[in-house]
């Protein structure tokens, strides 16, 4: 069907009637390729469409979302408004999505209960209105109904027209928030670090944490992590093993064998897995047995090998993002994804420092803030 050479004389096995597909355009959706089977996939011509960035959906509900929901419900400009500031809090705090069909539910949740209230002042105004209208007449006094028309337009335009809506407005209308992004906090303590991961609904920062305890050398993944992320944990501590001398640690690797680490991912209930963790757990360890704290302000995302050598990864857009939301402004990232660094709006990208990695020991380096003292290996051969 999908073969253009093949599908002009197609044969459908219950009309048995053949019939030309050769102009016709199939288009398939999916939000993971992975469940694609190949043979299909082979004849696909591949658009990977991103998700939308938390400043897309706000341009988006500004020029497009809200003046709808504001038609569709009845209501004007001049009764209700909605500040971008505002809108930044529905889309980080009540959505979590790539595209904005929840966003414009959120914002017409808002609209409607809008609506309600000045439906409910227009019917008390009508009320009073005709409360005073009866009034009217038995008073001769001339000066009484310009001063009750003034006191029938009040009611008919409150004083409290526009209703802005701000954030404690929004919790009244839409509840509690129903999304808590995790935001950066001063890392106060050796063992701990944070790293960048991709989700379908856009980038999110990630603490990994770290301990040691008395034990027979155990190593311990908790977190909900699939086998790729378990593959780096294996990596990252190797790694660690096998440079103990130059990382000043020998003596903690002497203790390996009676110890017990435990590296954990919060939010365990969220399955995790994908190849971005590798520096970061390599980090978490060297400061969880260097027992020196890791910088509070970066982020770090990137593959490892044994060698050390820092491979690229995806998704380096919404992490960056997502950083940045977090409040941090220094990222660590591989080399080989500079690239991707023009997908990055210029006013976020002129608000981060990013450090390009090519190897764990340049993101050590940096992770402590050039405090790690890394000491040279000896050579194998000597000079001649």
């Amino acid at each position: 069907v999908l073969d253009p050479e093949q599908n002009n004389t197609f044969t459908d096995h219950y009309l048995n009637v053949p019939f030309d597909l050769s102009q016709v355009l199939f288009i398939a959706t999916a939000n993971n390729m992975a469940t694609i089977p190949p043979a299909l996939l082979d004849r696909m011509e591949i658009i990977q469409i991103p998700g939308y960035t938390q400043e897309e959906k706000v341009t988006i509900a500004l020029r497009h979302l809200l003046p709808k929901q504001i038609t569709e419900n009845g209501l004007t400009q001049e009764q209700i408004q909605i500040p971008e500031d505002t809108l930044k809090v529905i889309v980080a705090k009540y959505t979590r999505e790539a595209g904005v069909r929840t966003l414009e539910r959120r914002i017409g949740g808002v609209c409607r209960a809008v609506a309600v209230r000045v439906a409910e002042h227009a019917s008390k105004a009508k009320h009073e209105k005709m409360d005073v209208g009866a009034d009217k007449k038995q008073v001769t006094n001339t000066n009484l109904p310009a001063a009750l028309s003034q006191d029938v337009s009040t009611l008919a335009h409150p004083p409290e027209m526009p209703i802005v809506i701000d954030e404690t407005a929004l919790e009244d209308i839409l509840g509690p928030p129903a999304y808590e992004s995790e935001v950066s906090q001063r890392l106060g303590q050796p063992g701990v670090a944070v790293g960048l991961a991709w989700t379908p609904m856009g980038g999110e920062i990630m603490f990994v944490e770290a301990s040691q305890m008395d034990g027979e050398g155990k190593v311990t993944l908790t977190g909900q992590l699939g086998d790729v992320m378990k593959e780096s944990a294996e990596l990252a501590m190797n790694w660690v093993r096998s440079h103990a001398k130059r990382l000043g640690i020998e003596k903690e690797k002497k203790l390996l064998e009676k110890k017990d680490i435990h590296i954990h991912f919060p939010a365990g209930a969220v399955g995790k897995d994908g190849p971005s963790a590798g520096v970061t757990i390599a980090t978490v360890l060297v400061s969880l047995f260097s027992k020196k704290c890791v910088r509070s302000d970066v982020a770090m995302t990137g593959e490892i090998t044994l060698r050390g050598l820092v491979l690229p990864v995806g998704g380096i857009k919404e992490k960056v993002l997502a950083a940045h939301r977090a409040g941090i402004r220094r990222i660590i990232m591989p080399y080989r994804n500079e690239k991707d660094l023009l997908e990055i709006p210029n006013n976020i990208r002129q608000e981060l420092t990013v450090v390009l990695a090519h190897t764990l020991d340049d993101v050590i380096q940096d992770a402590f803030n050039g405090e790690f003292t890394l000491m040279k290996e000896q050579p194998a051969t000597s000079k001649l």
